[in-house]
């Protein structure tokens, strides 16, 4: 099944292909055909992408050209509403079978074959829906962005170049290998015009000889960005950076220390408040009652390693508990097990007693979470197969028209349980 990503050009081959990584990522990478590129393409290029897994890899199957979005600064806040939820009455009319169709009267009324009027239009039954009371939104933190490096660094070393050297400078930015296909075709251009090669061990030595500047000007425009942009950034992003500024090419460079220092703090600062905002997040769900979007969250830390609060563990647990009664459609059931198998208190989920309902998709549900949950596997009584692989979250399945099942955006590869967005 297809699903889109965005990568990061890194090269372009001598047979037109292009390699890439996951954009502020090493991994995954791989390569593709430069007859899928945009025109105008360069390295360092970050471009949303379809691809597909396939045995020996990555394939990237199409680029998805991109809507303009408005600022997320600009996004409206979220207010809670104190006003409880209002239940949905439905109201149906009483048919007798027995009686027949009927003709109306003058007043469009039904009425029966003896005269008498329909009891569909008379007296009508009510059936109040189970009262249910939504928690309340919460305002949500708007999407880090992702790194948008200048050219200010590279732009400078290649306008010092020789014009003879810029050429070969801005290949040796795509790569060594890039410089060698280049060179072999052009050699085979001029063998066929009769004309001297160019001598291919004094080319590749001054490719090697300009890299390092290269490499040093391009790591300037990144860690620029991600000091401009630290505030909204991504952080992976700057770890990315960071990370490549312990390059021995990078690192050797007066020029890189200071920024990297500089940098590294930051890096540091801003865990620090992403930790606090994470762990703020959580408390703020299920304090309102949201438990399923709590169990979300305490699964995704910004930094891994980090150890989650046993207070806040503790309460969270419980409160997952709560959220499993034997009443409970099998539905929500699966909502919370889903949540729940990947959040750090996972240990501590404990109902008490077992759904009245147990259908195919929840049996299927616990079996496949059976490695992080066994001790709900054993509370339904239901096998988990020796063996059995850790398994992993979901992940929305789209289509090629971009929607999902049933034509809904954002479809699942299974169905979707109905309150896991009320909580």
């Amino acid at each position: 099944m297809s699903r889109r990503i965005e990568i990061e050009l890194t090269s372009a081959l001598a047979d037109g292909s292009w390699t890439w990584r996951a954009a502020g990522a090493r991994k995954p990478k791989g390569e593709m055909q430069g007859a899928l590129l945009p025109e105008g393409s360069v390295v360092g290029d970050v471009i949303k992408v379809e691809v597909e897994q396939m045995l020996d890899g990555i394939e990237v199957q199409s680029v998805v050209k991109g809507r303009s979005r408005a600022d997320v600064s600009d996004t409206l806040e979220l207010i809670p509403s104190s006003e409880p939820f209002q239940e949905v009455i439905e109201t149906r009319a009483k048919r007798d079978r027995g009686e027949g169709r009927g003709k109306r009267d003058g007043r469009g009324k039904r009425s029966s074959r003896d005269g008498k009027r329909d009891s569909r239009d008379g007296d009508s039954k009510r059936r109040d829906r189970p009262h249910f009371e939504a928690p309340p939104e919460i305002p949500q933190r708007p999407k880090p962005k992702r790194l948008r490096p200048g050219k200010a660094h590279r732009t400078a070393v290649l306008a010092d170049l020789p014009e003879e050297q810029r050429p070969i400078a801005e290949l040796a930015l795509q790569g060594m290998s890039a410089v060698r296909g280049r060179l072999k075709e052009d050699n085979a251009k001029l063998v066929a015009d009769g004309k001297p090669e160019m001598p291919e061990a004094a080319v590749l030595k001054m490719a090697e000889d300009l890299l390092p500047k290269l490499r040093v000007a391009e790591w300037l425009d990144r860690a620029d960005a991600a000091l401009d942009q630290m505030e909204t950034l991504d952080l992976r992003d700057i770890r990315s950076v960071v990370a490549a500024s312990d390059d021995s090419i990078v690192a050797r460079d007066e020029s890189t220390r200071e920024v990297a220092a500089k940098l590294k703090e930051a890096l540091v600062q801003k865990q620090a408040e992403e930790l606090k905002l994470w762990i703020g997040d959580v408390e703020a769900s299920l304090e309102v009652g949201r438990v399923i979007r709590a169990l979300r969250l305490s699964s995704q830390p910004p930094k891994a390693g980090v150890m989650f609060p046993p207070d806040l563990a503790r309460r969270l647990g419980e409160a997952a508990t709560q959220a499993l009664q034997p009443d409970d459609s099998p539905d929500r059931w699966i909502a919370v097990l889903e949540a729940a198998a990947f959040s750090p208190i996972r240990t501590l989920l404990a109902p008490a007693t077992p759904p009245t309902s147990i259908n195919d998709d929840l049996k299927k549900t616990v079996v496949r979470l059976g490695p992080p949950l066994p001790q709900v596997a054993a509370l339904l009584g239901i096998e988990v197969p020796a063996g059995t692989p850790r398994p992993k979250p979901l992940r929305p399945q789209y289509r090629k028209d971009g929607k999902g099942r049933g034509g809904k955006p954002g479809g699942d590869s299974r169905r979707s349980p109905r309150t896991a967005d009320s909580t």
